[in-house]
């Protein structure tokens, strides 16, 4: 009985002793497995950190996580997560809104990521693991060929056909209102009834407040925001608050 009782110590001790290795991502002894394995947990730790917002401001991917980032922003996961947060858009719209058909009923989409996709520019530009040169990515927007996001483009439309005043709340500059409508409507967006760029007043504001003001311009002016969509917590946090606002998956960049 001495012995099984040992034996079962030994046995747990070595589990212990490997558990505790494969969470370490510093350990030296792993085998190639557990190291590509460890790796892959932390960078997928880091992205949904990101996503929770507990991981903020930061510049560049870490470099050994940009190939996990990018498999992650091409692939049918991304797709997936993107499809499940408008499915709860439209379960909250089946139930949420009380529209008074006064023309004061009001929705927000933030423009890229959201509505079109930057995805190819990035492809080109480090996925991440660069930090932004905004003179290049104004370059590539100033060509207007963004695509249009599936899972929202869908959503765009139905929210417009229940009656509600789409406004698009853009970080993009004042100067590239002309590509950025361009784009928007080569991809099939129409009907928006105003598109808000950021004037040069504007520029030098952190993002979360420049979109906060134009909530409250919004607000002042009677408009009721049953919801906001968007991929960046900047866009979503604030004050004065939509009714609900729901964030899609980006771990590329962060806009604060």
């Amino acid at each position: 009985m001495a012995r099984k009782i040992v034996l079962i110590l030994a046995l747990t001790c070595l589990c212990i002793g490997l558990a505790a290795a494969d969470w370490n991502i510093l350990n030296p002894i792993w085998n190639i497995n557990a190291r590509q394995d460890s790796l892959k947990n932390y960078c997928e730790s880091w992205r949904i950190n990101v996503e929770l917002n507990n991981i903020r401001e930061f510049d560049v991917v870490p470099q050994e996580c940009v190939a996990h980032i990018k498999k992650y922003m091409t692939s049918s996961q991304y797709d997936a997560d993107c499809q499940r947060a408008i499915e709860e858009v439209t379960l909250y719209l089946s139930r949420c809104c009380s529209l008074k058909g006064d023309g004061k009923d009001a929705w927000i989409f933030d423009v890229d990521d959201t509505l079109i996709s930057t995805i190819p520019y990035f492809k080109k530009h480090g996925f991440g693991g660069e930090k932004v040169n905004s003179s290049s990515l104004e370059a590539w927007m100033e060509e207007s060929k963004a695509p249009a996001l599936d899972h929202t483009f869908k959503l765009f439309h139905d929210i417009k056909d229940r009656g509600m005043k789409i406004f698009l709340v853009s970080s993009r500059k004042e100067t590239l209102r002309s590509p950025t409508v361009d784009n928007l409507v080569n991809v099939g967006y129409h009907g928006w009834s105003r598109l808000f760029l950021r004037g040069f007043e504007d520029e030098y504001m952190h993002v979360e407040q420049y979109k906060s003001q134009v909530r409250k311009t919004l607000m002042d002016q009677g408009y009721r925001i049953w919801g906001i969509v968007g991929d960046q917590w900047s866009s979503l946090k604030g004050l004065p608050e939509a009714k609900r606002t729901f964030k899609l998956p980006n771990s590329i960049y962060y806009m604060s």
